[in-house]
């Protein structure tokens, strides 16, 4: 399961990061590491982008940019 594919108020834990260079790098320096454990908060009105919490702050991503996120409910 992908980290687009949660909920409104579902948790999750990060379990794998796919995508390489610098998007990769821009997900893991916002916190988006394996063990991490993610809620999805919120979507816009058009499904994108999506709010989530993690490590005690708000993170807006893109669809495209949650797909790159493998989850464990």
């Amino acid at each position: 399961m992908t980290l687009d594919q949660l909920g409104a108020g579902q948790a999750a834990v990060v379990k794998k990061l796919h995508g390489k260079g610098a998007i990769r790098r821009r997900l893991m320096d916002m916190g988006v590491l394996n063990g991490v454990s993610i809620v999805m908060v919120k979507s816009a009105p058009l499904g994108d982008p999506i709010q989530y919490k993690l490590l005690g702050y708000d993170l807006a991503l893109r669809k495209s940019e949650a797909r790159l996120v493998e989850i464990e409910l």
